[in-house]
């Protein structure tokens, strides 16, 4: 891996990059990369939401599964688009719900940045993907990477909500030891996918939720607009 840690989570991931498994990873996207294999985020990206977002700041996580794979999507925060870019079928229902718990606007275009400065890490599981090709870097070894974010953040005394949409956040929250001591608040539901949004995504108010949440323990509310 070639992206610099920012600072904040050097101590939580020094010692996950330093194992053999991380070392296989920046082996394997090094020879992916020379072999002329499009990979996206591009270099600089992929740590954009531990840039953006650092640990003594987050207040909320919100669980991807791997990087948008389509040209000029990806930026490194799961769910969220470049300004400019045309606004994928699952952000577009986060936004319907978001209008419909909050009463706030859909906006126009995809950029979440101003959530993950408010402190809403959004992480996704993988890192990294293939042009055209989902899922394609699973089980290289990003999951140490984000396993020990998460666990980082449920280790910290200050309580904060992880939102896990879909199955695929479900289970992975499920590693993570403290996630679901009582300190945290932790908001289920289907993925926003058009596959399964109508199954339970739609009506299941995470925004407010998680505002009262923060707000009965002190840590003050998230501006959901972007």
């Amino acid at each position: 891996m070639t992206d610099v840690v920012p600072p904040s989570w050097k101590p939580v991931l020094d010692p996950v990059l330093a194992a053999p498994k991380a070392r296989r990873l920046g082996g394997w996207l090094r020879a992916e990369e020379q072999a002329g294999k499009p990979i996206f985020p591009p270099r600089g990206a992929r740590l954009a939401a531990l840039a953006l977002t650092p640990l003594d700041a987050v207040k909320v996580v919100i669980l991807g599964q791997d990087p948008y794979h389509g040209p000029g999507q990806a930026m490194g925060l799961c769910f969220a688009v470049p300004d400019g870019v045309q606004v994928p079928p699952s952000l577009a229902n986060i936004y319907k719900e978001l209008e419909s718990d909050l009463g706030i606007a859909r906006p126009r275009h995809g950029d979440l940045s101003r959530w993950a400065r408010q402190g809403v890490l959004l992480l996704n599981n993988t890192l990294t993907v293939e042009a055209g090709k989902a899922g394609s870097h699973a089980g290289r070894g990003w999951d140490a990477i984000t396993d020990a974010c998460v666990a980082a953040v449920a280790a910290r005394p200050e309580p904060s909500v992880f939102i896990l949409w879909g199955s695929h956040a479900q289970a992975k929250a499920k590693r993570i030891d403290g996630l679901r001591d009582g300190r945290h608040c932790v908001i289920e539901s289907p993925h926003p996918s058009p596959l399964s949004a109508h199954r339970g995504f739609f009506g299941s108010k995470p925004f407010s939720r998680t505002n009262a949440f923060l707000e009965a323990n002190g840590r003050g509310p998230i501006d959901w607009q972007v």
